[in-house]
């Protein structure tokens, strides 16, 4: 019985960590799709593109868009 919890136990781990890495990476890609898309926007504003087609262009939202642009200025 105790050997039975033991391996229970430890395959439990095993694939709580297999879990916890998939998530991890997702995150890591959405973060680094997020980063793309802000750098790509302030690229586009700083060429003067309107800020609709920035928009539609990254994904991004009006807030963070505008939030780029308040960036930019300092």
């Amino acid at each position: 019985k105790k050997e039975g919890l033991k391996e229970g136990i430890k395959e439990g781990i095993k694939e709580g960590i297999k879990e916890g890495i998939k998530e991890g990476i997702k995150e890591g890609i959405k973060e680094g799709e997020k980063r793309k898309s802000v750098e790509i926007a302030k690229n586009l504003l700083k060429n003067g593109i309107d800020d609709e087609i920035v928009q539609t262009s990254t994904g991004l939202s009006k807030d963070e868009i505008d939030e780029i642009k308040q960036n930019l200025k300092h």
